[in-house]
């Protein structure tokens, strides 16, 4: 039952990737198109960004969808990882958007311009910036609803993109001050936040994918557990994760003198308590005598 749950939260997770993608497409366009008319470095590299997060996008989108098929005779523990798999190759996308956009602005600035970019261009970030917001609060919202890792991540490069909508517009507005040069000095910042993105996300997703997890998570799993009844200590818990899903793992210490039947009881308790408390979606307890 929390097995086709879970599948249904994946599903939903389909539809931030696609508005992600609808939204990247258009604003790609109309940012590289006002950018060389407006002769705008700053949104250009701005609209690059966007056209390579397309492709992020719907890396993200086959991630889901590939996480959503059940166990297979290869894959006896289903393809949950699939989505980690996706929003790492987002964030290799990323990085190298970020590395070729703080090339060319580099570039730019020992080859200036003697023109400033037109103010449509500022005005065309500032658009931007805001529709990229609302892309961000919807896939937030639902990445936290779901728990989805690859939704998160779309909402973290959402949000990066509208902080860098407004780098450029910031940048394009000053260069109207006759300083042509503040505008692909605002080109290699929106490089660094695009690298510092895809870190974030490519250092979360390695770490999930070699098995890492949160101590103080797991510590709060281990509290939880010592105030079921009957249990006397826990000697060992580890935890993985699967995609948006968590596994437990559990050896738990009972009275030398209770039956069998008492241990199970006790055993089922641990695993309905971490699953209610914490949505873990596996639980496998192994039972020692104190």
């Amino acid at each position: 039952m929390m097995g086709q749950e879970k599948y249904r939260d994946l599903k939903m997770g389909e539809r931030g990737a696609i508005l992600s993608i609808i939204a990247y497409i258009l604003l790609s366009a109309l940012k590289l198109f006002i950018g060389s008319v407006a002769n705008s470095e700053a949104l250009k590299a701005d609209g690059l960004n966007n056209a390579t997060d397309i492709i992020a996008s719907i890396a993200v989108l086959v991630g889901l969808k590939l996480s959503q098929k059940p166990p297979d005779k290869d894959h006896p523990y289903g393809h949950w990882k699939a989505e980690t798999v996706a929003s790492m190759v987002a964030s290799f996308i990323m990085m190298a958007v970020g590395i070729q956009v703080l090339f060319e602005a580099i570039t730019s600035v020992f080859h200036p311009k003697q023109t400033s970019p037109d103010m449509i261009s500022a005005w065309t970030g500032i658009f931007c910036a805001v529709v990229m917001y609302l892309v961000y609060r919807y896939n937030i919202t639902l990445g936290r609803k779901i728990n989805s890792q690859a939704v998160m991540a779309a909402a973290k490069d959402n949000l990066s993109d509208a902080w860098v909508s407004i780098g450029a517009a910031i940048g394009i507005i000053g260069s109207q001050f006759h300083l042509p040069w503040l505008d692909p000095a605002t080109a290699i910042i929106v490089g660094l936040l695009i690298c510092k993105t895809a870190w974030d996300i490519f250092k979360k997703s390695s770490h999930h994918l070699t098995d890492g997890f949160d101590e103080k998570v797991l510590n709060s799993y281990k509290k939880t557990v010592l105030t079921v009844n009957g249990v006397k200590g826990v000697s060992q818990i580890q935890a993985r994760n699967y995609g948006n899903n968590t596994i437990v793992d559990i050896v738990v210490l009972v009275s030398s003198t209770l039956d069998i039947g008492n241990a199970h009881d006790i055993a089922s308790k641990v695993e309905d308590i971490l699953m209610e408390k914490y949505d873990v979606y596996y639980v496998h307890v192994h039972v020692e005598p104190s």
